[in-house]
């Protein structure tokens, strides 16, 4: 009885300091391998947009009248967007209606006198016509020879040319007269542009649509290519998202694409039509310049309620497989630049180097290192150690 009770006594004895001294199983969370569909996305917010939006800009200089559409509203070719009036003539100071005013008077004087060289040309011509006549006879009788009749009709017909010259000098003088008074006109004292059917200029809606945006909404006056209105399709939405340049280079076109959070139920699907060649730079919410490419969507179907400017979220699939062995991305760390897990086996964590294929947001595929159903560390921290007992946090709970 004394021997057992010495036994007992030493295993009581080695187990108190096996249980002192042994290492504590560390508490992690455990995640398998395991086959199942993947892809890999590039996520990014997206605007949608009329494909095709045609600015009406002004024509000429005018007045503009005040665009009475909204934006909404439906038109045609026929709807008339704007109406320009012209400009009214500016307001005189002293010193330029004094010029003008002196302008008048000279121009009145030139008429007066040009209309007395009409007078004066217009004698000359129903003398040199008289004298022609009396000619005329005097030849009958053979008393004047007929190169003197001659001579007489020649002084005739230049008294007639210079009575047409003289008369169009009239003419002249009294359009520069009326030119002059014209200068003198003034704006309506109500400020309202001229009125009448063959005044104006309408600018019409160059497709069928509706008015996306009023830029100038107001009476006004403007100049040539002053922005009046925006109108498009709505029917014809495209969507734009710009994504990193080196995620860019993984899209091709006809990549499938999932549309969500765009306000309305489920997502949309949508295919890429376009990745533009030329990047932009663009500075982050972290002060970062960053290269970024518009990326051109063509969704599938357009959703009532989807307008131009409307924020959706793109998920552009760049890569997927209906089975891939895969792994969260979580579990991944750096050891000697591969990757590697922490694999555990009979509740021991052993490092394991694995080869990645394609890595998404979340998981990642397995291409060599491990095998369906092998449980691996999730996020693990800096106190695991290849050879370190664990213990599924799981199950301690």
């Amino acid at each position: 009885m004394k021997f057992i009770a010495a036994v007992l006594l030493l295993a009581a004895i080695g187990y108190g300091f096996y249980a002192a001294f042994r290492t504590a199983p560390v508490l992690v969370d455990l995640v398998a391998a395991a086959r199942g569909p993947m892809q890999v996305t590039i996520d990014e917010e997206g605007t949608a947009r009329v494909r095709h939006v045609y600015s009406v800009s002004s024509p000429i200089a005018g007045h503009l009248d005040r665009v009475t559409l909204e934006e909404g509203d439906p038109v045609t070719p026929r709807t008339v967007i704007a109406r320009i009036h012209p400009l009214e003539s500016p307001f005189l100071d002293t010193r330029t209606r004094a010029q003008l005013e002196a302008s008048i008077a000279a121009a009145r004087s030139a008429v007066a006198s040009a209309q007395f060289e009409l007078q004066r040309a217009e004698n000359a011509r129903d003398l040199a016509r008289s004298n022609y006549r009396r000619m005329e006879q005097l030849a009958r009788d053979s008393v004047v020879s007929d190169s003197q009749l001659e001579r007489g009709m020649s002084e005739w017909q230049g008294q007639e040319a210079l009575v047409d010259s003289a008369r169009a000098g009239v003419g002249i003088r009294q359009a520069e007269l009326a030119s002059a008074e014209a200068q003198l006109t003034q704006p309506p004292s109500d400020g309202a542009p001229a009125s009448g059917t063959d005044c104006c200029v309408n600018i019409r809606s160059p497709i069928s649509g509706v008015v996306l945006a009023v830029h100038a909404r107001s009476e006004q006056a403007v100049s040539v290519g002053t922005l009046i209105a925006d109108v498009g399709d709505p029917s014809e939405l495209e969507i734009t998202v710009d994504v990193l340049s080196s995620d860019a280079v993984n899209i091709r076109p006809g990549a499938r694409v999932e549309i969500s959070d765009w306000g309305g139920a489920g997502d949309l699907e949508a295919t890429v039509r376009r990745i533009n060649p030329a990047a932009f730079t663009r500075v982050s919410a972290l002060g970062i310049e960053e290269q970024r490419v518009n990326v051109l969507l063509d969704p599938a179907a357009v959703p009532p309620g989807l307008g131009h400017g409307y924020r959706v979220f793109a998920r552009l699939v760049v890569w997927s497989s209906d089975d891939a062995l895969q792994i969260p991305v979580g579990a991944l760390f750096r050891d000697g630049g591969a990757w590697a897990v922490f694999r555990v086996r009979d509740g021991v964590a052993r490092t394991a180097r694995i080869d990645i294929g394609q890595m998404g947001a979340a998981s990642a595929q397995v291409i060599a290192g491990l095998e369906q159903g092998d449980e691996v560390v999730l996020y693990p921290n800096d106190t695991l150690r290849d050879g370190s007992p664990v213990r599924d946090r799981k199950l301690a709970e």
